[in-house]
């Protein structure tokens, strides 16, 4: 029997959902003008890659460029702005195409549904995210969380079919983290792509995909957007934060719009607290009461994981501050709001203890993939660092 993708066996993805409402149009995408500007005008022209590399970092809207393409593609009352292709936004391919753009909501839903089966057909069933027959959004499988074979040969399937309700197919994968094999196999597909076919690549980094699918793809990068510029965006996204909380937001975002919007503001300073509590007794070498109160709380299972990863995200900011206030760059601190108490920390340090603190704090990560216990890791790598 051969490997189903959850959208064959779960008849509720192609129901009505709640999704996040798309961008009506090229005019709503923000920054990177001169990238989209090309890929209209490529629209425009009719001569189109099959073939996409969308790059950037999280949350630079790779994701959203990809599905306005799409709907540009197969709008079935495209209009122009500013002499280049454009869509409705309204029209049933359009409604359809925009019911993917909450990728979390409708990955969760596929997920869920798998978990519902059979546990034969859980062990044969791929996740894949289709809420319109000629789209096709492609997401890690968990638990892996890589791009499988068998997602990957059913895009290979899918793609030799002509679109019957749209002018292209459009396939879009989510992430650049391929098995090999997938890898592999992808690369048939990308030799000989058919006409009415675009394939989309998003990465973080197009290093982390093969050089030979690199060479058959056409790149386009999304840089950062500048600091003052994202939080413009959040004063209007996120008008319920106060300009000190948009401020830490644009900085910590890296210029991702959406990583600054989507950014949960409490979740961050709660996990930043106890980083300060960590790094804090590894330079004052303090008593230590207070650092095995925080770590205890640090606990096994899915919910402890995630704290503790945040954690650990939240510990490399305060690094890379210092390292930046030891190098002479205070313009690069990212956590601005606790700037008096970064300033102590790298006052007691140098660039050694921060490299060296990085790479024990590498290792906390490491540990935390082999199930090591997480508060005496912590608590290890606090005391290790002790000046």
């Amino acid at each position: 029997m051969g490997h189903k993708t959850v959208s064959e066996n779960a008849k509720r993805l192609d129901g009505p959902a709640m999704f996040t409402i798309m961008p009506m149009g090229f005019s709503d995408f923000h920054g990177n003008q001169t990238v989209v500007r090309q890929l209209r005008q490529m629209l425009a022209s009719q001569r189109f890659p099959n073939s996409v590399i969308l790059s950037g970092p999280q949350g630079a809207g790779k994701y959203t460029l990809a599905l306005m393409l799409a709907r540009a593609m197969n709008c079935l009352h495209p209009k122009e702005t500013d002499g280049l292709p454009d869509y409705c936004g309204v029209c049933e391919n359009c409604r359809r195409i925009g019911e993917s753009a909450d990728l979390d909501t409708r990955f969760a839903e596929a997920v869920e549904a798998r978990e519902g089966l059979r546990e034969t057909d859980k062990r044969e069933t791929r996740i894949i995210i289709q809420t319109h027959p000629e789209v096709m959004v492609i997401p890690p499988d968990p638990p892996q969380m890589l791009v499988k074979v068998d997602q990957v040969r059913h895009v290979i399937n899918t793609v030799r079919y002509k679109p019957a309700e749209a002018r292209r197919r459009v396939f879009i994968f989510s992430e650049s983290a391929f098995m090999k094999e997938a890898a592999n196999a992808l690369l048939k597909v990308l030799e000989e792509p058919p006409d009415y076919a675009t394939i989309f690549l998003l990465a973080r980094n197009p290093g982390e995909l093969l050089p030979t699918i690199r060479s058959r793809c056409v790149i386009f990068p999304l840089g950062a957007l500048p600091v003052e510029e994202v939080e413009q965006y959040l004063a209007t996204q996120r008008p319920e934060w106060s300009v000190r909380q948009r401020q830490l937001a644009a900085r910590l975002s890296g210029g991702a719009l959406g990583r600054a919007r989507s950014l949960d503001m409490e979740e961050y300073v709660a996990s930043r607290k106890d980083a300060l509590a960590l790094v804090t007794s590894a330079v004052r070498a303090a008593e230590h009461s207070d650092l095995f109160r925080t770590t205890e709380t640090y606990r096994a299972g899915g919910e402890g994981k995630e704290k503790t990863d945040k954690l650990l995200g939240a510990t490399y900011s305060l690094l890379k501050d210092m390292l930046s206030l030891t190098s002479n760059a205070p313009e690069l601190v990212r956590n601005i709001d606790i700037l008096g108490e970064l300033k102590s920390l790298a006052a007691a340090v140098d660039f050694q203890w921060i490299t060296q603190a990085t790479y024990a704090l590498d290792q906390v990560h490491s540990g935390m993939r082999r199930n090591v216990l997480r508060p005496l890791s912590l608590d290890a790598f606090a005391l290790s660092m002790e000046r």
